[in-house]
């Protein structure tokens, strides 16, 4: 049967390199079913309810402030090492329309554990809404695709494996959910050492999360401890925060509640 050959987008081509640096790391899954009966209160109680992506993002990076495994990370350059950050750096996966195309782009945020969730849903709306080009991350990354393989492949080699370089271009750990779909990815695959994703969230707060992780870096029973702290910072500290949103005027906006790719 003849078909058509279909030239790689710049966006296709970064989605393979990404992948070409994923597929070699060692990852192992662990997963807890989380009751966040108290989030899922305090959240149905604001008048402009923050996004639950906003919420799992900010427990995380609180996660990761008091666990320093989550802050580290396996590079190669100048040995084999594992190189821990003081901070995290969120990389977030977005589904944005460019070229006549649907693309995943990927944004950061740096140390999202001490911004409020006003701010950061303020900074995920920004990445989600304003113009592709217009966004400083998308760019550099749209532009590096275009750039011949070689020369591609040992710019994002040397930025995953200098310690120093790698949270600052790529992050530290990596959000990508789908559960505003309606479904759930089981094999997310990220070239970080930590990427986590939760499925649909029930009407009484019942969900799964899963942590997807280098075991190069940390064991798994480290990351099932990490889960059922997790779901404590959740309905404790976020929920916490998100019940006092309305005290303070803060109002979240709604127009961030979609999923990330």
């Amino acid at each position: 049967m003849r078909g058509r050959a279909l030239k790689l987008s710049a966006a296709r081509r970064l989605v393979g390199d990404l992948m070409r640096f994923s597929i070699g790391v060692p990852r192992v899954t662990v997963q807890r079913q989380m009751d966040l009966g108290a989030l899922q209160k305090a959240r149905l109680a604001q008048p402009s309810r923050p996004s639950w992506t906003v919420l799992f993002l900010k427990g995380y990076a609180l996660l990761s402030q008091e666990t320093p495994e989550f802050r580290r990370a396996y590079v190669k350059f100048p040995r084999p090492q594992l190189y821990e950050y003081p901070g995290s750096v969120a990389s977030i996966a977005h589904e944005r329309e460019y070229e006549g195309e649907r693309v995943v782009l990927l944004s950061t945020i740096k140390t999202p554990e001490q911004r409020s969730i006003t701010e950061l849903c303020a900074l995920i709306q920004s990445a989600r809404s304003r113009p592709v080009l217009e966004i400083k991350q998308f760019r550099r990354a749209l532009k590096l695709a275009r750039a011949p393989a070689p020369l591609r492949w040992l710019l994002m080699w040397l930025g995953l494996n200098i310690g120093r370089q790698r949270g600052r271009h790529f992050g530290t750990f990596q959000l990508s959910v789908y559960s505003g779909l309606g479904a759930e990815s089981l094999n997310p695959l990220t070239p970080l050492t930590t990427i986590f994703n939760y499925g649909p969230i029930s009407a009484d707060g019942l969900v799964t999360v899963r942590i997807h992780y280098d075991h190069r870096v940390m064991d798994g029973a480290n990351v099932a401890r990490a889960l059922e702290r997790f779901e404590k910072i959740l309905n404790g500290e976020v929920a916490d925060e998100v019940a006092g949103l309305s005290e303070s005027g803060a109002t979240p906006n709604a127009a961030a509640s979609g999923s990330a790719a």
